[in-house]
């Protein structure tokens, strides 16, 4: 390769580099400026709509429902492990979507959204979330979703859901939750859309959630229940710990964060005995963790300004 080319090639890398800078620091500073007061709380019941894969599943928003009560009403489109990319270009295939939704909460994602009959609309990247934002542009399709919701209907609450990572993580499951949120979460993916789509962007801070939960019943020396992360992740077919899927405790303790940040509510007292969304009993955290589990949502959902919520 000849200097003039490598030269070139360099130059362009640079070039790349300082626009993603300014990209960043743009979105930072309309961040900034959009979460220094927070969302007036909603006045009533909502419809909700959910973007995602099996990290929303079916069971959380039915769970979430049932906590918000008489009137709220959600959809969903999901996929196995789909990145919002996939979901928005209409040639890319989504992996499992006739499975995932085979259910009467089903709408296409597309045409829901740009209805404008959503009060909030729930946006979930893919995850292993370095690889969406290097192989699927988080940032870009998010924000073009963002876009969308917003033209369709300018008082939309608009929400990027940000979830977990496998708990046998090489690097460390609350290692990569506390340290993904700056540099990733937000100043890959939220900070950029924001500046991108114009519309504001809100945080549910499920990952955090559901760290902060961890750290308590560690502190504790376990809950009732629970003892550590595995006990809020399912079980496989084959017997093992399935390291990326929660079970109908972990589903609960995403709903109350969906619930928290959505209605503005401190979720204590609300039930913990539900149903999933077929019909059947859910297992029940115990009243001690469901206690404890309504607690940290509260405070975790309180300190972090860009979930929208009073501190």
């Amino acid at each position: 390769m000849s200097r003039r080319l490598t030269l070139t090639g360099l130059a362009l890398v640079a070039a790349g580099g300082a626009f993603w800078m300014m990209r960043r620091q743009s979105g930072k500073t309309e961040a900034e400026a959009l979460y220094a007061a927070p969302l007036p709380a909603p006045k009533g019941a909502l419809r909700v709509y959910h973007l995602g894969h099996s990290l929303v599943g079916r069971d959380m928003p039915a769970m979430l429902a049932q906590l918000a009560g008489a009137g709220h009403h959600y959809d969903s489109q999901l996929g196995w492990g789909t990145s919002l990319k996939e979901h928005w270009e209409p040639d890319l295939p989504i992996n499992g979507f006739d499975q995932e939704n085979a259910h009467p909460r089903f709408r296409p994602a597309t045409e829901a959204i740009a209805s404008g009959t959503y009060d909030a609309v729930v946006l979930t990247e893919m995850v292993e979330l370095r690889d969406a934002i290097k192989y699927h542009d988080s940032a870009r399709y998010l924000g073009e979703w963002a876009k969308l919701a917003h033209a369709a209907n300018p008082s939309a609450r608009i929400y990027l859901y940000e979830t977990w990572h496998h708990i046998n993580d090489p690097e460390g499951w609350q290692n990569r939750i506390r340290g993904d949120l700056d540099p990733l979460w937000r100043e890959r993916v939220l900070y950029p859309a924001l500046a991108q789509s114009g519309a504001p962007i809100h945080l549910i801070p499920a990952g955090q959630v559901m760290a902060a939960f961890v750290r308590a019943v560690e502190t504790r020396g376990g809950v009732e229940g629970i003892n550590g992360v595995d006990d809020l992740f399912a079980i496989s077919d084959d017997g093992s710990r399935d390291t990326i899927h929660v079970n109908d405790l972990g589903a609960y303790l995403v709903a109350l964060t969906h619930y928290a940040v959505l209605y503005h509510r401190d979720p204590s007292g609300l039930p913990h005995q539900l149903q999933r969304a077929d019909g059947s009993t859910a297992d029940a955290p115990s009243a001690e963790t469901a206690a404890l589990m309504q607690q940290v949502v509260w405070d975790v959902v309180r300190s972090m300004p860009d979930s929208g919520v009073a501190g």
